[in-house]
């Protein structure tokens, strides 16, 4: 059934990438997976909760495979460039009716490895709690507060030169946030 699990979600975003949300049908998926509608209700509920066990899990992965951080803009990183690689998936999630998941779990995503790289950060070790969470918080904001605008913005822009940007401007302008 796991492998079953994998070709829906694979189909799913497939279908992310080619049309919105509210547009993909069950009768869509399973057409593409060249399977029946039971075996698709025996792995998920519905839609919303595919795309929610989806965001989840590519959420998951990400944290799992990046743990090892060399600074702001290298922790961060993955996560724009898995928005740059589904870019229409995303815009997509973001504009249906699972906006506040994904949020939620773009989110977590992003406060997760800027804890990661605060803990291996040597940079940080001399702050205070309270600085480290402070800073946390300031690079988590940064982060989904640039990827909404740029899915605002339909990704009319180039996500990846911007934060690169961004982060040079940080540390250029104040050592002491670093």
């Amino acid at each position: 059934m796991k492998k079953t699990k994998e070709i829906i979600i694979d189909a799913f975003w497939q279908l992310l990438e080619e049309k919105t949300f509210n547009k993909i049908t069950v009768q869509n998926i399973v057409e593409r997976c060249a399977l029946n509608r039971n075996t698709f209700y025996y792995l998920f509920q519905d839609i919303p909760n595919l795309a929610e066990y989806t965001v989840k899990l590519w959420a998951d992965e990400i944290i799992q495979n990046n743990y090892e951080f060399g600074s702001p803009m290298t922790c961060l990183s993955p996560l724009v460039e898995e928005f740059i690689k589904h870019k229409k998936a995303f815009q997509h999630l973001y504009s249906s009716t699972q906006k506040d998941e994904f949020i939620t779990y773009t989110n977590h995503v992003a406060l997760h490895i800027v804890k990661m790289f605060m803990k291996q950060s040597s940079h940080y070790v001399t702050r205070s709690n309270e600085e480290k969470e402070t800073l946390t918080h300031f690079y988590k904001c940064l982060m989904i507060g640039i990827l909404i605008d740029w899915l605002e913005c339909q990704g009319d822009y180039d996500l990846k030169l911007f934060v690169e940007k961004i982060y040079h401007l940080i540390d250029n302008s104040s050592q002491t946030l670093l």
